[in-house]
């Protein structure tokens, strides 16, 4: 079948949005979750929800209007106007009917999930992150008993409580891809033998002392361009799982705060761009037959320069800008 350009740019905009808007929350990628924990388990520092979201913001901000521009450009549509699509949404919009008791639900567990995990932020701002009103409420608000709190929602809210009919059952649970459950803990499981056979901090002091980077901004940015170049190659959760525990020991050793560093290195596994195996979403439109091989390449290497000076400038600006360096 023919390919259009306009299609090659909006299923890279599908790809490469879905790996850019995971950055935003701790719980929006795999690479995140690890990653996240790594750095809590090696230093003792753990970034809030809330403070996460402010420190991503504006990078996924400015990847977001850059994706629009750039693919556009790359890919330049062959009409101004596609006649039609007005309608074809109207129809499909129609075809979904109102919203059920079901979906009302899942909104109320899902609003309920997002307030329950940046209030301690929230509160952190009024507090400045000290005093018993602020430990107590990150002490009672851990972001797994709200997930759980959220989910557990989904057994009690009913559609038909007159048949015993919840929003979701055992049945349903039972279909849920827990073997990513099971790749979380795995990342998490690889870093903490990274760093408890001393291999992480053998690997970080030979590459110290082999590269001589020794300031943040030189370490920000290697960790950043390592992240990337081996997300191309296998998957970001393993990028991160490999990254993080090295760079966490080599900035040790350099006498610089390892957060910034990591935190790079974490958005880094997400930007990968050229290949179909670097991301899912990218193996999915990939297999749309929408996107040639060569398009998706010539676009990934834009982005990744791109991602890799905004997480660079990014990461360095808001995480002195909160705290966190």
């Amino acid at each position: 079948p023919r390919r259009l350009r306009f299609a090659t740019a909006l299923m890279l905009m599908v790809a490469y949005g879905a790996s850019v808007g995971g950055l935003l929350t701790p719980v929006g990628s795999p690479p995140n979750l690890i990653g996240r924990g790594l750095i809590e388990e090696a230093t003792g520092q753990t970034i809030p929800f809330f403070t996460w979201m402010v420190l991503a913001f504006p990078i996924v901000l400015v990847m977001f209007v850059a994706l629009c521009v750039i693919l556009v450009g790359l890919n330049r549509p062959e009409a101004s106007r596609i006649d039609g699509v007005e309608e074809y949404v109207r129809q499909e919009r129609a075809a979904l009917g109102p919203m059920g008791r079901g979906g009302r639900n899942t909104l109320i567990a899902f609003a309920v999930a997002v307030v329950l995990w940046v209030t301690p932020g929230a509160v952190a701002l009024v507090t400045g992150g000290e005093g018993p009103v602020y430990e107590t409420v990150t002490a009672r608000l851990n972001e797994g008993a709200v997930a759980i709190v959220a989910a557990s929602l989904l057994f009690l809210l009913p559609i038909d409580f007159s048949r015993r009919q919840f929003t979701i059952s055992w049945n349903d649970a039972a279909r849920i891809d827990w073997g990513t459950i099971l790749l979380f803990g795995a990342g998490i499981t690889l870093g903490s033998l990274l760093g408890s056979t001393g291999l992480a901090k053998t690997i970080g002091g030979a590459l110290s002392d082999t590269l001589g980077v020794s300031s943040l901004l030189g370490l920000t940015l290697l960790a950043t361009v390592v992240a990337v170049i081996i997300s191309e190659t296998t998957s970001n959760t393993a990028s991160v799982g490999v990254v993080v525990p090295i760079v966490i020991p080599l900035a040790e050793a350099a006498g610089v705060n390892p957060v910034i560093p990591a935190v790079a290195a974490i958005f880094g596994a997400s930007f990968g761009f050229m290949l179909p195996v670097s991301t899912p979403p990218n193996a999915i439109v990939y297999g749309t037959g929408m996107v040639p091989i060569m398009k998706m390449v010539r676009s990934g290497v834009v982005f990744d320069v791109i991602g890799i000076v905004l997480i660079v400038a990014g990461v360095m600006a808001m995480g002195s800008l909160l705290g966190l360096g």
